[in-house]
C-alpha cells in the first residue's frame, strides 16, 4: 500500500472508486470513466461502510462517493476515509445542493460536490481536479454558499441595530426627516441624529438614501415593524 500521495505523470492513470448503493447508477458512472484514457475504474462499494474497509485493498487515487446511502451516508465515510486514507480524494455525488449538507462535506474532507446529473466531460474534469487536490463544486452548489453567505450577512447587519435604530431606520425608509422622526419617538433632535450616525456606520453606508436603499433591498426592517411604528404602507422618498 502507497504511504503517501503518488505524483502524477503524463502517463499515469487515475484510480477510481465508485460508492453508490444504486447498481445502475455505479454502472453509469463506470460507463462515463471508462471514455477517458487517464482514468480508470478500480473497484466499488455499495455503501460508505464497505468503502471505508475496500479503501485499502483497492487503493484508490479518487472517490466517487453518493451523499445519501444506507448503512453508512457519504459524509460518514468521508470522514473516516479523510482518517485512515488521508491521501485518496473523495468526491461527493448528490440528488440536491443544500447547504448545510454542503458544508457537512466539506468539513469532513471531501474537495468536491457535484450533482449525479452531471455530463460525462464534467465529471472527467472534476476527477482530475479531485486528484490534485483543487476544490470543485457544481454551479448549483456555488450558488447554494453564496446565498447562505449572503443572508449570514443580511442577519448580521441585522442583529448590529438595536431596537430603536431599527425604529429609526424604519422611519427613514418612509421619508420622515429628523425632526418628524424626533416627534414620532419622543426623541431630541440630537439623539436621532445621533441614531441616524450610528445606523449608517453600522450598514457601512455614506448616507441616509444609501441605508434606506439597503434596509429595502435586503429586508432588514420587517413590514410589519414600519406598520407598528405607525407609519403608512406607503413610501414618501
Amino acid at each position: 500500500m502507497r504511504k503517501g500521495r503518488r505524483r502524477m505523470s503524463h502517463t499515469e492513470i487515475i484510480r477510481v472508486m465508485v460508492v453508490n448503493d444504486e447498481a445502475i447508477m455505479r454502472r453509469g458512472l463506470g460507463a462515463f470513466l471508462l471514455r477517458f484514457a487517464d482514468l480508470a475504474l478500480v473497484g466499488e462499494a455499495v455503501n460508505g461502510a464497505e468503502a471505508v474497509r475496500l479503501c485499502g485493498q483497492i487503493d484508490p487515487d479518487v472517490i466517487l462517493m453518493k451523499l445519501v446511502m444506507p448503512q453508512m451516508d457519504g459524509i460518514t465515510a468521508t470522514h473516516l476515509l479523510r482518517q485512515h486514507c488521508p491521501y485518496r480524494q473523495v468526491l461527493i455525488l448528490a440528488d440536491f445542493a443544500e447547504t448545510t449538507m454542503i458544508q457537512k462535506a466539506l468539513k469532513a474532507g471531501a474537495v468536491g460536490y457535484l450533482l449525479k446529473n452531471l455530463e460525462a466531460q464534467e465529471l472527467a474534469l472534476s476527477v482530475r481536479a479531485a486528484h490534485r487536490g483543487r476544490l470543485t463544486l457544481a454551479p448549483e452548489a456555488t450558488y447554494a454558499l453564496i446565498q447562505s453567505v449572503s443572508q449570514s450577512e443580511t442577519s448580521s447587519r441585522n442583529d448590529r441595530l438595536t431596537a430603536r435604530e431599527l425604529d429609526v431606520l424604519a422611519l427613514l425608509i418612509q421619508g420622515f426627516s429628523n425632526y418628524e422622526i424626533a416627534n414620532m419617538l419622543c426623541l431630541s433632535l440630537s439623539t436621532v441624529r445621533f441614531h441616524v450616525s450610528n445606523i449608517l456606520a453600522k450598514l457601512r453606508v455614506p448616507n441616509r438614501t444609501k441605508a434606506v436603499a439597503l434596509a429595502l433591498q435586503q429586508q432588514l426592517v420587517p413590514h410589519s415593524a414600519r406598520l407598528e411604528a405607525g407609519l403608512s404602507p406607503g413610501n414618501r422618498l
